[in-house]
């Protein structure tokens, strides 16, 4: 079932998100050669307890950490640990997620680490696009699917591949709520886009095959091939007057 929010949900949902947009960019400022991954759940956790919001993400499922914090082929889930430290040419997506007053938001973005070439930012810059025009038919009217297909058809057209196993997903009351939304599929099809539904739209998209596995700690999916992947993300609410971005 999927739960429309009223006005009045939505206003709580868009001020947590400009808070939960304000950490990610903390975050993001502490990127740089030699930080470990654990440093940056420790820095979000630090945010999370000034503001008085809970980690969407740590005990969900049994999750072990606040964050998520996904290194070069990794796309997904990955855990933060104190011997992955970062250096000069890595990627890291942050997933980040909080539940703020009955309602959870959520948002990613991979960060580039020290200088890194060419192909690698051209993998960045396309899937963050993928994210924008995707945003872009979130319109009262559509199909979900015009949503998957914009992504899909602008991955594809630059050469890279779009994740199919993970998905992106309605959000709001509960972290993950219907309807499921994949970054790849033929438009016009799927649910119709309503006035009070809240998206979390997410391309991962790889550099490589579109394939994925997940290693032994139950979490971290990682490319098949081994080649690089990048996620971005923002909750992002259908209105009246057209997509509203939450984070």
């Amino acid at each position: 079932m999927i739960l429309l929010k009223s006005e009045e949900d939505l206003k709580v949902m868009l001020e947590s998100g400009k808070m939960l947009s304000g950490m990610l960019e903390r975050i993001g400022k502490e990127i740089k050669p030699g930080v470990t991954t654990a440093d940056l759940n420790r820095l979000a956790e630090q945010l999370f307890e000034k503001a008085g919001v809970e980690s969407a993400f740590k005990g969900y499922h049994g999750y072990p950490a606040s964050i998520c914090t996904s290194v070069n082929n990794v796309i997904v889930h990955g855990i933060p640990d104190p011997s992955t430290s970062l250096k000069s040419g890595d990627i890291i997506g942050i997933d980040i997620g909080i539940k703020d007053r009955g309602f959870f938001t959520d948002t990613a973005e991979t960060f580039a680490v020290g200088e890194v070439s060419t192909q690698v930012k051209k993998l960045l810059d396309v899937t963050k696009e993928s994210l924008r025009l995707g945003i872009k038919k979130a319109l009262m009217g559509n199909r979900l699917t015009d949503i998957s297909w914009a992504i899909q058809s602008h991955v594809e057209k630059n050469k890279f591949s779009v994740v199919r196993e993970f998905v992106g997903h309605g959000v709001g009351i509960s972290l993950h709520e219907d309807p499921e939304i994949p970054n790849f599929g033929k438009p016009g099809n799927g649910p119709e886009l309503k006035n009070g539904m809240v998206l979390a739209i997410e391309p991962m998209v790889n550099a490589g095959s579109w394939e994925s596995e997940i290693l032994n700690d139950g979490w971290t999916a990682i490319t098949k091939d081994g080649s690089l992947s990048a996620h971005f993300e923002h909750s992002v609410a259908i209105t009246k007057n057209g997509p509203l971005i939450l984070t």
